[in-house]
């Protein structure tokens, strides 16, 4: 393992397609080097996934052509500058899409953490699409973190060939969760918890909405979790009791998980634990895996939704925000589960409160979730469960859920439709 920062020049030819490790797998050493050496690169695309650092900025991005899943996290800022392109595909399909060629991946950038008593590394906080590029890619580089967890469900097999292996400079991105949730977030997250049971297992993120919910079911008992992205509320649940995944139908007393955020307490926990698995994205967001999971409820945010239930989560402003990523694979995942549900949440209004987010119809023309496929949105106001509505019903029940400053015109748009 060589010590310091690599010419990337060296790997990296022009023209080449550089996949890099996303959420607190980033791996900050390769991928500050590979923004610090990009005018000695002669161009490059960049895959990258959810942002959660600042190295990849639209000031730093001369020499470097994005392309992602989403413009989620602070990929948004690439997308607000027209800087990223976005690849519209569920999360599911990333994994084969990178296996069988149909992404290129030419060189890999991967977080790795280090052997522990006598077994191989691993791949950490991440068990993503990265993996599957890096089976394909000319060159892997990987940078070695002492301070990234071994965990389970994550080995790195060992076929799998390191061309470059760098010692990272730093330890791991660390996503905190330190701001309190705010009155709105609050809101949703009490109807939520009111409807959802002793029991469930939960299917979440990471963010204000998420944190929410999860520090608003402290009173809940053998609650499970499956989910594509775990940070510090999570683990705050699994410690005090509140998670056991005791009933869960498969993978009784493991948390499963694709990624982990959060900060080094996540890390901590997470390190060779038995209980907590990072498995691949074919397995955490796989139909058949979430169809096998009894009462799974899968808890996602959109950005608006329209009077027949279609929901987009992609565009805002005419602008990408957002994406498509694991939301359908867990909407249509909890629907087929046995007593699970799928909810949709957002705020009735935008930030300003000048405008509705339950509209008449998608000011995008986005439906990421179609209406033949939407069961519960909740918002401050209440949750509309849509499941098995006509279109009438539907309006009325989402009506009910808007900001009352709206309702009005909401009730007229549908009396009076546009021609």
């Amino acid at each position: 393992m060589r010590p310091g920062v690599p010419d990337l020049a060296q790997w990296i030819r022009p023209g080449d397609c550089v996949v890099c490790g996303q959420v607190a797998a980033e791996p900050l050493t390769l991928t500050r080097a590979l923004v610090e050496q990009r005018e000695r690169l002669g161009g490059v695309d960049v895959f990258v996934g959810t942002l959660f650092s600042d190295t990849f900025s639209p000031a730093k991005a001369e020499g470097l052509r994005f392309c992602s899943y989403g413009a989620m996290g602070r990929a948004a800022s690439l997308a607000s500058a027209g800087l990223l392109r976005i690849v519209p595909t569920h999360y599911s399909e990333l994994e084969p899409a990178f296996a069988s060629g149909m992404r290129p991946a030419d060189v890999v950038l991967i977080q790795l953490a280090p052997s522990r008593a006598g077994r191989g590394l691993s791949f950490g906080l991440a068990n993503d699409y990265v993996v599957a590029a890096a089976r394909r890619a000319r060159v892997v580089v990987a940078e070695i973190n002492p301070d990234a967890p071994w965990t389970r469900g994550a080995e790195v097999p060992a076929d799998l060939r390191i061309d470059l292996a760098v010692q990272a400079a730093c330890a791991p991105l660390e996503i905190r969760s330190d701001a309190a949730a705010g009155e709105l977030e609050t809101r949703i997250a009490r109807h939520l918890a009111e409807i959802i049971p002793d029991g469930a297992t939960l299917q979440t993120g990471i963010g204000n909405l998420p944190d929410a919910l999860l520090a608003g079911l402290a009173g809940h008992r053998e609650l499970g979790l499956h989910s594509g992205l775990l940070g510090d509320r999570a683990i705050e649940l699994i410690e005090s009791g509140v998670v056991t995944n005791a009933r869960k139908t498969i993978d009784a007393g493991i948390t499963v998980t694709n990624l982990v955020g959060g900060s080094a307490r996540a890390r901590r926990h997470v390190d060779d634990n038995p209980a907590f698995e990072v498995r691949p994205a074919v397995y955490t967001h796989g139909a058949a895996t979430l169809a096998s999971i009894d009462r799974l409820w899968a808890i996602n945010s959109v950005l608006e939704v329209d009077l027949s239930g279609q929901a987009n989560a992609e565009m805002l402003g005419g602008v990408p925000r957002g994406g498509v990523g694991g939301l359908n694979d867990f909407v249509r995942g909890a629907r087929h589960s046995a007593g699970g549900r799928a909810v949709l949440a957002l705020p009735a209004t935008t930030g300003d409160g000048r405008r509705s987010r339950i509209v008449p119809t998608l000011a995008s023309a986005t439906a990421t979730v179609t209406r033949s496929d939407v069961d519960l949105v909740a918002t401050e106001w209440g949750v509309a469960d849509l499941r098995h509505c006509d279109l009438d019903e539907r309006a009325r029940r989402l009506i009910a859920i808007a900001a009352p400053q709206f309702r009005d015109a909401l009730a007229r748009a549908v009396r009076e439709p546009e021609s």
